[in-house]
């Protein structure tokens, strides 16, 4: 399994670098797709997909099976594939195999009656954070293969919803829906510096082992660089400093440490200060097929997947949808992730002093919603449009 966190990290990584704007994806929704199309694949195509996954192609499909199966049994999380078929298409029996089991079903003649279904299946699985299946459904569907990730997770420690008011920034002028807690454990922040400047990581632990990471780049900093260098922390590959150990003043992005009076005697204190958010994005997976392996795969001029079934077949579309909610109380994300394969052809008494590691989130930022014990990113983003006092 460690090799599988490893490989599916490191596709978001490398997803990661390609952010540009808000958005939210899922790379753990992704590469179970891929990892089963390379195991179906042969010549480039499978040479692609090989490397897309990060994993031997004849492994893939096996790693695929136990990731589906572990993040099913995780709490908070849910994980399914589907896989519907026309029915003159007969697929290879030792691929099918590979497959969980009951995942097959089968595509009707009319295109909008499948799609319809397909839908459901989505919004079911994804407890209808994600109403539809990401890819257009054409009459000459061949194949869908999808997955579809589900996560939930209440905080240890809920926010009070508050109004943040950035002075300066784009978001300058905004009420913005404010979180705010303070806690004894400076430990849940850290400054890196990162091989693109200095990023501040703040971890929001769930009540499930699921927990969410905000990352806060230096300005001028790409999203790219910041969620890929928060990515690096994670993997422990990037040295850290904790709050505890960050000097007074200005110790990082958007982070202050400094004296102050107190009402209890706790040496230092952690106060964050962050917006809530929503964000949903939707995917083309081909626009970016080299990151994804589908080049070759994608060339309807002969077929590709001769593991799959005798019948050619290529990539015809591939995409996915995914939504994240950051709120006071906790944290939800959903991806579906889909390809399609087409024929081929009161004043207070202070008695104390403490030192605070006052922290605020003021300006576009990303997350990774993280399993703890693993450290699998389950879901990525960057926040350009929080939410906003009065909004939907």
């Amino acid at each position: 399994m460690n090799e599988t966190v490893g490989a599916v990290n490191a596709l978001t990584a490398r997803w990661a670098r390609q952010t540009r704007q808000g958005t939210v994806f899922s790379a753990a929704g992704v590469w179970p797709l891929l990892a089963f199309l390379a195991d179906g694949a042969a010549g480039p195509a499978r040479d692609e997909l090989t490397r897309a996954v990060g994993r031997q192609a004849d492994q893939a499909a096996a790693g695929a099976r136990e990731l589906l199966a572990w993040l099913d049994s995780v709490p908070g999380v849910g994980a399914a594939l589907g896989l519907w078929t026309d029915r003159a298409l007969e697929l290879r029996e030792p691929w099918v195999a590979g497959l969980p089991a009951d995942a097959h079903g089968v595509l009707g003649a009319d295109p909008a009656v499948s799609r319809k279904a397909l839908d459901a299946w989505a919004a079911k699985r994804t407890e209808g954070l994600v109403e539809r299946l990401p890819v257009r459904l054409s009459e000459g569907a061949r194949m869908v293969l999808a997955t579809a990730l589900a996560l939930r997770t209440d905080w240890q420690h809920p926010f009070r919803e508050t109004v943040l008011r950035p002075g300066s920034g784009p978001w300058q002028g905004l009420d913005l829906a404010g979180l705010h807690r303070s806690s004894v454990r400076p430990d849940r922040i850290g400054v890196t510096a990162g091989p693109d400047g200095h990023v501040t990581t703040l971890k929001v632990l769930g009540d499930n082992g699921l927990d969410v990471h905000l990352l806060l780049g230096a300005e001028g900093m790409a999203p790219g660089q910041v969620l890929h260098t928060g990515i690096g922390v994670l993997e422990r590959a990037l040295p850290v400093t904790t709050g505890g150990q960050l000097p007074y003043g200005p110790a990082g992005p958007g982070v202050v440490v400094e004296r102050q009076p107190s009402v209890a005697p706790d040496p230092i204190r952690l106060d964050v200060t962050t917006p809530g958010f929503t964000v949903r994005a939707d995917h083309d997976l081909l626009q970016l097929h080299g990151l994804f392996g589908l080049s070759t795969a994608a060339d309807a001029r002969e077929g590709h997947f001769p593991g799959i079934s005798a019948a050619p077949l290529a990539i015809g579309a591939a995409g996915q949808s995914a939504v994240a909610e950051f709120g006071p109380l906790g944290f939800r994300a959903a991806a579906v992730t889909a390809v399609v394969a087409a024929p081929g052809g009161g004043p207070p008494q202070y008695r104390y002093e403490s030192t605070v590691v006052r922290v605020t989130v003021d300006r576009p930022f990303g997350f990774l919603a993280v399993h703890r014990e693993s450290r699998l990113v389950l879901a990525a983003g960057w926040v350009t449009e929080p939410t906003v006092v009065g909004g939907p």
